[in-house]
Formats: C-alpha cells, sequence, structure tokens
C-alpha cells in the first residue's frame, strides 16, 4: 500500500498508483522473469514523478518462452471504479523489435482526437513510455538484444468500461491505461479538467469549430428534453466553467453554447467561473442585485436573499416582480463576464433553465448560434 497523502478540504487522503504504474510495473516482472528464470513475488518501480513503488507480483504464470503475471491496482482514497483490479502483463520473445499491444479487456481507439490514433489499443503516451523503458531496463540488466512482445490486458475491462467515459469518448471493448505522474491523487480536479479536454480535442478532430458546455446532469436531461438535442454531442465540464471555456479557446473553437441550470449559472452574473459551493456562492446576492436593478422593490430584494434556493427565489419573483426585468439583467451580466473570460476571442452564449419554469433566458446570440450548431454538426431534433 502506497503511503503518500495529501490534504484536501481539511482531510488526509491516501493516493495511490495508476493503470500506467500497474502495467509498467507488471511488465517488468514479467520480463524479469523471462529472462532471468527465477520467480519474481515483487517489483520495484520509479514512477514518472519521482514516487518509488514496491509492488507485490500476483497471478505468476511462467513458461518457457513466455511469462504472465498482474499488479492490483491501488487507487488509495480517490473514488476510481479502477480499485482493485489485475492488471496484466505477459512478456514473450520475438524475432525483432519492441512491440506493446493491447489485450482483452483494454479499450481500442475507434474516433480521432485522443491520445493514440484510431485504431490503436487506448495504452496513452506515457505508460507507453514506462512499459517500453521497464522492459528495456531488464533487458539491457540481462544483455538480452532480442525481440520483445509485451501484451497488457485487463480481465475486468470490458465489465467495468461501461461505467466510464470511454463509449462516449469512442474507445471501445475495455479500459484505458492511463496516467501522467504514475500517482493518483484522490478526487483530483486535475484529472477531471484532463476529461473535459479529451472529449474537446475529439470534437476537434471531428472538424467541429462549435460545442455545447453543460455542467451536468441537470443540463444533460434538458438538451435532449426541451431542445430536442444529442446529449452524446456535448461535453460536460461539472463546476469548471472557466477552465472550460479556457480550454475551448485553446482548442480551436469558434463558438460555445453553455446550457445549465440557474442553481450553477447565476453564479456566472457575479463572474464566478467555478461554481463548486466551497470556491463561492453569490447566487441569491446575484439574483437580489439584478432584481434591484430591474426595479425591484427592497422588500423584495430582502427576501430573495432569505430564500434557501434559487429555484425559491424565482417562486418570489413570479409573485412580487419584476421577473422577466430580472432574468434579462442576469443574462446580459452572465453575457459580460463568458465575453470576459474568453477575451472576446470566441462567441460565447448561455442558455440558463429551471427545473419548474423552463428557460429564464438566453445571451442574445444563442438562438442562432444553437441553430448553426444543428446545422453544422447535423443535429436535427429527436
Amino acid at each position: 500500500m502506497l503511503e503518500q497523502y495529501i490534504y484536501k478540504n481539511r482531510k488526509k487522503l491516501r493516493c495511490g498508483y495508476t493503470t500506467g504504474s500497474c502495467a509498467a510495473a507488471a511488465a517488468k516482472a514479467a520480463a524479469q522473469m523471462l529472462l532471468g528464470g527465477q520467480r519474481t513475488e515483487t517489483v520495484e518501480l520509479v514512477t514518472p514523478s519521482g514516487q518509488k513503488l514496491l509492488l507485490d507480483v500476483e497471478e505468476i504464470l511462467q513458461e518457457k518462452e513466455r511469462v504472465s503475471c498482474a499488479i492490483r491496482k491501488d487507487s488509495g482514497d480517490d473514488p476510481d471504479i479502477t480499485n482493485g483490479i489485475l492488471i496484466f502483463a505477459s512478456v514473450e520473445k520475438a524475432e525483432d523489435g519492441f512491440r506493446l499491444e493491447g489485450g482483452t479487456g483494454v479499450g481500442r481507439v475507434t474516433l480521432p482526437g485522443l491520445d493514440q490514433p484510431v485504431g490503436e489499443a487506448a495504452i496513452n503516451t506515457v505508460p507507453r513510455r514506462m512499459i517500453t523503458r521497464a522492459v528495456e531496463d531488464i533487458c539491457a540488466q540481462y544483455g538480452y538484444t532480442g525481440g520483445i512482445r509485451v501484451l497488457i490486458s485487463i480481465p475486468e475491462g470490458v465489465r467495468l468500461a461501461g461505467r466510464t467515459f470511454n463509449p462516449r469518448l469512442g474507445i471501445e471493448g475495455g479500459l484505458s491505461i492511463l496516467g501522467t505522474t504514475g500517482i493518483v491523487e484522490p478526487m483530483s480536479e486535475a484529472a477531471l479538467l484532463d476529461t473535459i479536454e479529451v472529449e474537446m480535442k475529439q470534437r476537434a478532430a471531428q472538424g467541429w469549430k462549435k460545442i455545447i458546455l453543460t455542467p451536468g446532469n441537470y443540463g444533460m436531461d434538458f438538451l435532449k428534453e426541451v431542445l430536442h438535442l444529442d446529449q452524446e454531442k456535448s461535453v460536460k465540464c461539472s463546476n469548471y466553467i472557466g477552465e472550460a471555456l479556457d480550454k475551448a479557446v485553446e482548442t480551436g473553437f469558434d463558438s460555445v453554447l453553455l446550457v445549465g441550470h440557474i442553481g450553477k449559472l447565476v453564479k456566472l452574473g457575479a463572474g464566478v467561473m467555478n461554481t463548486h459551493s466551497r470556491w463561492a456562492d453569490a447566487r441569491l446576492e446575484t439574483l437580489a442585485s439584478c432584481a434591484i436593478l430591474a426595479g425591484g422593490e427592497a422588500g423584495t430584494a430582502a427576501a430573495l436573499l432569505r430564500s434557501n434556493t434559487t429555484e425559491e427565489a424565482l417562486e418570489i419573483l413570479r409573485e412580487k416582480g419584476p421577473f422577466e426585468e430580472t432574468m434579462a439583467i442576469l443574462l446580459e451580466k452572465i453575457a459580460g463576464h463568458l465575453e470576459h473570460r474568453t477575451g472576446g476571442s470566441i462567441q460565447t452564449e448561455a442558455v440558463v433553465f429551471s427545473n419548474k419554469f423552463g428557460i429564464l433566458g438566453k445571451t442574445p446570440g444563442a438562438d442562432s448560434l444553437l441553430s448553426r450548431l444543428q446545422q453544422e454538426n447535423g443535429w436535427e431534433p429527436q
């Protein structure tokens, strides 16, 4: 067990190690047993971050020309579905060169824009380097100059793949071998942002210049049920709206349509670009200030500030007013902050809705952008 910890929200959380580290360690152990002839119960691996791991080797199968073994994935305190599964490596001698392949349970890339080209096993660049280096070091240790074939497999990968982003990303048949540092940090924001970036790059590789972002499940459902759009054609950005906009600019999109529930997007009216409650709230304060600017009475603003939820605040605005005027000012503020975040380099529009009242407002160019998205990407009402 890796004894490395980080602190998040005043909690001590244990780190783990990636599928890439597991695959590299398994390949190293298998190569050592193949070339050295002795059974290896533990294997040492230095990750790209410099962390030294000493891992138990399991499921050892030694044959004359091939050795197979596994490393058990440890995700630490991260809620990762791969925790505890076995990552296998089979190593055998070949005529010449070094071949790395993906076997059962390792996904295969079917769409462009990912780390590996279409048709390749979903073993990302850094894990590929880790595996290659680990095996080549063993070959050098034993003076072996012939060819080597390494096959990585994950027996539980097919079953678990449906619970990951892989089918959505165009990775079919299993899990990915991932990791840039070799270490898993619990509840890593970087991992979520990497997922957002991967999805965007994939859309861009398919030729898209315009994209829809939505924070979560409410927005995904709204896309399908109200806007009649295919949910699979959007990117879920969670609370990281500002970072998602940054990545949209970096990726080369020319337009972004943001679709979300008022409970999240109202915060944009105050310039809050990370909508997680631990960073900032400002929901009711933003609504109250917009209501005052729209001509609402002080008593109405006070009632809004005493609300528990944005849906409750909307009820008050419906009853006491001014409802439409307040929403118009809120959307004006949201539009201004979206443009400021992107520096005006791309078109940014928003659609804000509530579960009870439906569409609350749109920025000025939202309708025309939505129409162009449907036409250019072949999206049709369902």
